[in-house]
């Protein structure tokens, strides 16, 4: 049967700060869209109220746009499905064989407190499913229960964008919380690479997370990997 992707992309066009915009960091969506589209699978798109995933302006100037990240925006059906992404209590969680928390900024506000978000991965992972990350999607794994109660990422091992990250990227004073910092205290052991903003990725079972926006393809093909054993 046709393996099933479903990827989580944020409804938030700003920071705290509403002169300073944010949204979906559209290659981690491209990347990954790609490599499922090569390895044959259905995908959609859910966000935490459905409707509109606004785009982080900074994602689509260079050197950050590639050429997958172009060819979505110049597809007027690809730019659809971003405009009109599905409501969790749409998604029957069993249609799918993973979950994929795609990253931008923008997801730190609605991707952790996501009832409807938290839900499908619960209902995901419980099924031997996949529940992936890539950069900020992990925000979307900090509060996400287990039937008996326990923490997801409670003494799994996971990556995803790190505070030094924040720091070189100069939007540490923006954020709302230091992400990292929020998953060491729920018990995740948390991983980075030695150098900031090159591909790494963690696989704990069927937790499989990257860290920053170069980690994107790389977390997908891990995905494939899994999902094919």
């Amino acid at each position: 049967m046709t393996k099933r992707i479903l990827h989580a992309v944020s409804n938030v066009d700003h920071y705290d700060d509403p002169s300073h915009p944010t949204g979906l960091w559209l290659s981690e969506l491209t990347h990954a869209w790609h490599v499922f589209e090569q390895a044959g699978y259905e995908q959609d798109i859910v966000s935490p109220r459905g409707g509109p995933s606004p785009l982080e302006p900074r994602s689509l100037k260079f050197p950050n746009i590639d050429k997958t990240a172009k060819a979505w925006q110049a597809d007027p059906a690809q730019m659809e499905l971003l405009a009109n992404t599905k409501s969790p209590d749409e998604i029957d969680s069993s249609d799918y064989d993973a979950i994929y928390f795609t990253g931008g900024h923008a997801v730190m506000y609605d991707f952790p407190d996501s009832e409807g978000l938290q839900r499908i991965s619960r209902e995901v992972f419980e099924n031997g499913g996949i529940v992936s990350s890539v950069c900020h999607g992990y925000c979307g794994l900090l509060n996400v229960t287990l039937s008996d109660g326990s923490l997801l990422v409670s003494g799994r091992k996971l990556t995803g964008f790190a505070w030094t990250e924040e720091v070189v990227a100069r939007v540490h004073k923006l954020v709302p919380y230091n992400v990292e910092d929020e998953m060491r205290k729920r018990g995740a052991l948390y991983e980075k690479g030695l150098i900031p903003f090159t591909p790494k990725v963690v696989v704990d079972g069927h937790l499989v997370t990257g860290q920053n926006p170069q980690s994107a393809k790389s977390t997908a093909k891990k995905v494939v990997a899994v999902l094919e054993r």
